[in-house]
């Protein structure tokens, strides 16, 4: 009866500290944030050391069912520990930005957002020129106007091609 409340009680810290940590299960960081003793995983993200602990839950109860003493209370200590550290590094989450590995990511979403923004006065100087070469009269004006719309066009087409590689990094980033 005491096992089973207690077990129930690892079972509801644990369902709590996954909607703590739900905003941030995805963040990869640069390093690992616990010690090798305390989490198995390699990963570096929070869902990964949280899958962990539930597994070891599921390991506790299942000691707990056949009655092996030693293996309950050597996974009762590290599930307590794990959920421990998990909780306190919910808490800090938002003073490690230095750590994240995100920060890759707002560096090409803000390149993305420049290069959209040279895209869009590319083509606006583009469609510019295209409309006074329509209504300019003289042969030499148009040559010099025909010449500015190619070069706006070639400009707009490599700013086009950036977009796609900064697109295809950010996808790659964002699996």
């Amino acid at each position: 009866m005491k096992r089973d409340a207690l077990l129930q009680k690892l079972e509801q810290q644990l369902a709590i500290l996954r909607q703590q940590i739900a905003p941030m299960a995805q963040h990869a960081t640069v390093s690992a944030r616990f010690d090798r003793h305390l989490f198995q995983t390699r990963s570096t993200q929070m869902f990964a050391y949280l899958n962990e602990s539930a597994a070891n839950l599921a390991a506790l109860r299942h000691a707990v069912e056949y009655d092996r003493l030693e293996q309950v209370r050597w996974l009762a200590e590290r599930l307590t520990a794990q959920i421990a550290a998990l909780t306190r590094e919910s808490a800090v989450w938002s003073l490690r930005q230095w750590d994240h590995a995100s920060p890759g990511i707002a560096r090409w979403q803000r390149r993305r957002l420049q290069h959209q923004e040279y895209e869009r006065r590319l083509l606006a100087m583009k469609q510019e020129r295209e409309l006074r070469l329509q209504s300019v009269s003289t042969l030499d004006e148009q040559q010099k106007l025909h010449k500015e719309v190619e070069a706006f066009a070639g400009r707009l087409e490599r700013c086009r091609h950036a977009l796609a590689k900064i697109e295809s990094v950010l996808a790659r980033l964002t699996r």
